[in-house]
């Protein structure tokens, strides 16, 4: 049995455990896992995430706040390159 697979038994059960226990907000969560599910069971094939980006887009998020906004695009991108290039 595949990495991939033993996910979804596992997530199957985690499932049936929460909807057993009847929390409130299980519904709303339930539904952001099986709209995206795909995506989670795809780190068991290539164990990579998207975390890389994540992280650079907090750093592009801080550097914007840090300006009090953006003014002038062609310089914010220019001084996004040589920060972060």
């Amino acid at each position: 049995m595949g990495r991939k697979s033993v996910a979804v038994t596992t997530l199957m059960h985690w499932f049936r455990n929460v909807e057993e226990a009847d929390l409130k907000s299980f519904p709303i969560l339930k539904k952001t896992i099986i709209h995206h599910y795909r995506d989670i069971l795809n780190y068991f094939d290539e164990r990579s995430t998207n975390a890389a980006a994540e992280s650079f887009n907090a750093k592009i998020k801080n550097f914007r706040m840090q300006l009090r906004g953006v003014k002038d695009r062609t310089f914010f991108l220019f001084r996004l390159t040589k920060l972060f290039a």
